[in-house]
């Protein structure tokens, strides 16, 4: 896989400057094959094209094995998330199953009557005649009374901002009227129930999954939920399952993992997003992409506090110094590098 990755920046590379996509860069690729190589007419008639086909169902296969894995992983999590939610929900009926008022017995009620006269007495203080009288000194500027009145203005300024917001649900999304929808700061999860007397399949579904907009609903229906996303997905690393026949279920892989959404499309409510309850992780429980991402970050910022080049700034001076180890018989003195 290293090596493969190797080349990943050439290819990208390639990719990007071709406005035909995927087709394009094949045409190139099997072009280059013909003009530059013996790869049609160096072997036995059909050995180019089993040798292609071969490469093509390897990857075809690792492409699926990698699909199923993200799906399972995606399945996991929500089967986790569901679990918390119960316990959650037994939690707080267990809570409110126990008595508002409790009876005590003659014993505990004698003996709470003695605590309280204890306390009473021991409360009670008799005015000392020589004692002088203390003043009332009023509160300092800028003191406790000042320090609350900031404290209340601050949180009059949250509650200002969080006027006509929604509460996050258990999962930081929102329990809206069609549909439902939870989110981590990697992914986002929509859920569709329908409410029908036939079991769906896969042929009466609508999904439209694009980077900036959405659209999922029944065939012959209005959709359920449908315009342009709150921020950017990976397409290629978002999908739909159909469960038990009754419900969707869309996963959207964000584009930044840095923030979380306030709504799924434009035209739904907003959350309240200083709500938000994130869980608990480790590096090693990202991704491999976020997780490259989040060390380069940490890398960086620590060379920075030193003083010394980032990642990036690193990788220009490399390519500087080959260039010139290449060239000794160039004059670079006068040069200045940033």
């Amino acid at each position: 896989m290293a090596d493969d990755e190797k080349f990943d920046g050439v290819m990208l590379n390639l990719a990007t400057q071709l406005d035909g996509g995927v087709p394009e860069l094949l045409e190139k690729i099997f072009s280059f094959l013909s003009r530059k190589t013996d790869f049609y007419t160096g072997g036995e008639k059909g050995q180019s094209e089993k040798m292609l086909m071969e490469k093509f169902r390897k990857y075809e296969r690792q492409a699926q094995e990698k699909q199923a894995a993200l799906k399972a992983e995606r399945e996991e999590e929500e089967r986790r998330r569901q679990e918390r939610i119960r316990k959650k929900k037994e939690e707080e009926e267990a809570a409110l199953s126990e008595p508002k008022i409790k009876e005590l017995t003659e014993e505990e009620a004698e003996k709470l009557q003695q605590q309280l006269d204890q306390k009473k007495v021991e409360t009670k203080v008799e005015p000392e005649a020589d004692k002088p009288a203390v003043e009332e000194v009023p509160p300092a500027e800028n003191g406790p009374a000042e320090e609350k009145k900031e404290g209340n203005k601050s949180d009059e300024e949250e509650d200002e901002d969080a006027k006509g917001k929604l509460k996050p649900n258990f999962g930081n999304g929102a329990d809206l009227e069609k549909y439902s929808w939870t989110q981590s700061l990697s992914e986002l999860e929509v859920v569709i129930p329908f409410d029908v007397k036939f079991r769906i399949k896969s042929k009466d579904i609508v999904v439209i999954i694009e980077k900036k907009s959405v659209k999922a609903g029944l065939k012959g229906h209005p959709p359920v939920i449908e315009g342009d996303l709150q921020h950017d997905i990976k397409v290629e690393e978002s999908t739909w399952t159909l469960e038990d026949g009754k419900q969707l279920k869309l996963f959207f892989e964000k584009v930044n993992k840095m923030e979380w959404w306030s709504k799924v499309v434009m035209t739904d409510p907003e959350i309240n997003t200083k709500k938000v309850q994130p869980e608990n992780s480790k590096l090693s429980d990202l991704d491999g992409e976020t997780r490259s991402m989040v060390e380069k970050m940490m890398f960086d910022q620590r060379q920075k506090e030193m003083g010394l080049p980032t990642s990036d700034e690193q990788k220009k001076r490399d390519v500087m110094s080959k260039f010139m180890a290449a060239h000794p018989e160039m004059d670079f003195s006068k040069c200045k590098f940033n």
